[in-house]
């Protein structure tokens, strides 16, 4: 049977793209597999909690803080090379690991170690998203970015699993190693990938500073209703999802379920994203998007509010399957509609303000989340998390103010190229998000 156009299937009959999707597949994979084995390496050898939290943290800040100057380096680079270059340097961290793990090197090399291997991926994310679409056609772009989407959320409900499952097995060591071996394979699947204008970045001309391409992208991205819109409404899930990362665990508690329970509801949102990833490709040709942003905004805001008034184990991992395919689709529509609306030329860039964009509102959400239990109570404080995904909806379906016509951002003089007339061609899919 012949797949539709623009189905996760479709994307997949693209040899290039599924290679790209098997580099992605492994070393994220990889990394959940890892984190398991990196944080109880590191209690192992500490006893501290503080030592752990600080090693959560370092592995999350380099995403945050280096994201843009990623998204530079994507768009000046060969991103073939780029992505390769980045797991070379990343399984060079994992050896590291492995080193202090097998003879007892200070364990402050741990955190180090893990941070440089998140900063040295810092240019991966945006050079993905910048090669999928001359991978694909245009009508399965969507349908690639749902494929990509899916092997994410795998990695994050399974790969924990296979880390706890090879610390009963062996040791640290052992998954650091493995981890490293994944790095491998995705670097030789991205070597596979034929050479050429699917992976040159399509700038031009005079090359400015890294602190005027950061600002650049920050400014495509705002000069863009549509693109921005989107952008803010995939903040505003991460910011959810960070605040059940900690409201979750402690309702779980409470209602008698421990930490089993807790993990079960947060598989259940994995499993959710993975639902979402099969909604995604036929809500993304949608006529009406700014419809479909909304109402996949609900389907985060209704079961996260629910969450606070169902006492039974079966009832939240109904909620959290609803809850994580909502926040996939906005995900899918986020990336799919940046690819489509911006300039070839600065892409990247503003991908790399977005993607940590995300990362950071998971970060803010998590840290604002004990307070707010402090402040209002945990019933309350759940309720506020489909309040918060309930009043960007109401916010994006707003009608849109006069004036507020889609404007391309103004490029440096001399960056011109025929690539940008790309952008006229999406000017009408992302006035229908906007309007």
């Amino acid at each position: 049977m012949t797949a539709p156009a623009g189905s996760i299937r479709s994307s997949l009959k693209h040899r290039s793209f599924r290679r790209l999707l098997t580099a992605l597949a492994v070393s994220q994979a990889g990394d959940w597999l890892y984190n398991v084995a990196l944080l109880a390496f590191v209690y192992e050898r500490t006893h501290s909690a503080a030592w752990v939290a600080a090693t959560t943290a370092v592995r999350v800040i380099p995403v945050v803080v280096l994201g843009p100057i990623g998204g530079v380096l994507a768009d000046r680079f060969d991103r073939r090379r780029t992505m390769v270059l980045s797991d070379v340097a990343r399984i060079g961290c994992m050896l590291g690991l492995a080193a202090v793990a097998a003879t007892g090197l200070p364990i402050v090399l741990a955190p180090v170690l893990a941070a440089l291997s998140t900063a040295a991926s810092a240019p991966y994310p945006a050079s993905a998203a910048a090669t999928t679409p001359r991978l694909v056609p245009a009508e399965d772009l969507a349908g690639a970015n749902s494929a990509r989407s899916a092997v994410g959320m795998a990695a994050v409900a399974g790969g924990p699993v296979v880390g706890a499952v090879l610390l009963l097995l062996g040791s640290p060591t052992a998954a650091f190693l493995i981890n490293a071996g994944t790095f491998a394979l995705s670097a030789i699947a991205v070597l596979s990938i034929p050479a050429g204008p699917a992976f040159l970045p399509a700038r031009s001309g005079e090359r400015n500073s890294v602190v005027e391409d950061v600002v650049l992208g920050a400014r495509t991205l705002r000069s863009h209703p549509a693109a921005l819109r989107l952008v803010g409404a995939e903040i505003v899930c991460s910011v959810v999802y960070g605040m059940q990362t900690v409201l979750l665990l402690l309702l779980s508690r409470s209602l008698g379920f421990g930490d089993a329970g807790y993990g079960y509801v947060l598989a259940a949102m994995g499993v959710g994203g993975v639902l979402g990833t099969t909604l995604a490709p036929r809500a993304a040709r949608s006529t009406h998007p700014r419809r479909v942003l909304v109402l996949a905004l609900l389907g985060v805001a209704g079961p996260a509010a629910l969450m606070a008034a169902t006492p039974c184990l079966t009832g939240l991992l109904v909620w959290a399957v609803l809850s994580g395919a909502g926040a996939v689709l906005v995900e899918v529509l986020s990336e799919t509609t940046l690819q489509r609306d911006l300039d070839p030329e600065v892409f990247a860039r503003a991908y790399g303000i977005a993607f940590p964009a995300a990362i950071a509102g998971i970060v803010g959400g998590s840290l604002v989340a004990a307070p707010l239990v402090t402040a209002i109570g945990l019933t309350g404080a759940l309720v506020g998390t489909g309040v918060l995904a309930a009043a960007y909806a109401a916010l994006v379906a707003l009608p849109r103010q006069a004036g507020g016509r889609h404007r391309a951002p103004r490029l440096p003089r001399g960056t011109e190229t025929f690539e940008s007339i790309q952008v006229a061609k999406a000017i009408q899919f992302a006035e229908a998000v906007a309007v």
